[in-house]
């Protein structure tokens, strides 16, 4: 059996491309510290607890289970965060992913699908972007992944690493069997909030801004289901086990919805109110953003077929309701 070390494998992502992994024949190995990952949502191959700036560790799980290639979602990514402490960003996303890298080329791993983002372009307001867009990070989570890019670039050139690189917006959505999903402390994504709410886990969901220049006045922002956006990282995989050359792919609708947009659908999904209340904009924040994948689709044929925001919403409820991980 082939092994694929997943990193961040506990985590909202990283948990469901372990399951995608093995419905596609591989053995999932999860390496996660619990920081903000779950053990309960290690369920589809082996676990293996530490940190990625732990050499030592790495290359114990490394000679244990001699991953064919690694997928690497661990990485902090509350953007205002990391505007407050760009220090801690830096040696985790940056100084972590290295010594990840490090240890695979040194344990002959040369195959590496990356978790990066569509916050290494920066402000490009009201546009679709695209790979060829400008790369200009506004804050140390965006600048820390473009790093990791580069640094995946200079290890090519001296080791032969190959890697897939995949950037993209907001994820949302869960497991359509509701075995793993979102689950964040502290929670900060739009729909599970939005969730929360309606059950009265927490207070009104606020709406930041009600005055861009878009359709019903609050900003608008492309989602990717995460079944989607894992079927992009095993096809990623797929591209790298047949021997192609590196390549960097945007994953996004293209079309993107408002804040309010999302809201409606909640209330249509679940047939209950969302209460919400409208405040001020928040610094830095676009009037749109939306990322194209036409060379996703082109190359890897990938679709995102289940990225309706109805779907998205419905599939995140189920979840909701069935229970969350243990604290």
């Amino acid at each position: 059996m082939t092994h694929i070390l997943v990193t961040g494998g506990a985590g909202y992502i990283g948990s469901y491309a372990c399951k995608a992994l093995k419905s596609a024949g591989f053995v999932p190995v999860t390496y996660d510290n619990l920081v903000t990952g779950w053990r309960d949502a290690v369920k589809f191959g082996p676990f293996e607890q530490g940190d990625l700036t732990d050499r030592a560790r790495l290359d114990a799980v490394f000679a244990k289970y001699k991953p064919a290639a690694v997928m690497h979602f661990a990485a902090l990514s509350q953007v205002g965060e990391a505007m407050h402490e760009p220090g801690h960003y830096w040696a985790n996303n940056v100084g972590g992913s290295l010594t990840l890298i490090e240890a695979a080329v040194a344990a002959g791993c040369l195959q590496f699908v990356f978790s990066s983002t569509c916050a290494t372009y920066g402000d490009h307001d009201n546009v679709v972007l695209d790979e060829n867009t400008p790369q200009l990070p506004l804050n140390a989570y965006g600048a820390s992944k473009r790093a990791v890019e580069d640094i995946l670039a200079n290890f090519e050139a001296a080791h032969g690493l190959r890697s897939v690189i995949f950037r993209y917006f907001n994820v949302a959505g869960a497991d359509p069997e509701a075995e793993v999903g979102e689950f964040h402390r502290p929670e900060t994504h739009l729909i599970p909030l939005m969730l929360d709410a309606i059950e009265g886990k927490r207070d009104a969901l606020t709406v930041f801004g009600e005055d861009y220049d878009t359709p019903d006045g609050t900003c608008i922002r492309d989602y990717v289901h995460v079944c989607d956006l894992v079927d992009a990282h095993v096809l990623g995989l797929n591209w790298l086990q047949e021997g192609k050359d590196s390549r960097v792919f945007n994953l996004g609708t293209g079309t993107g919805f408002s804040v309010m947009e999302v809201i409606d659908q909640g209330q249509v999904i679940t047939n209950r109110p969302v209460p919400y209340s409208m405040g001020s904009r928040r610094a830095g924040d676009c009037t749109k953003l939306v990322s194209g994948s036409s060379r996703a689709a082109a190359e890897l044929g990938w679709s995102p077929a289940r990225s309706t925001m109805k779907q998205m919403i419905a599939d995140a409820w189920r979840w909701h309701q069935t229970g969350h991980y243990k604290a």
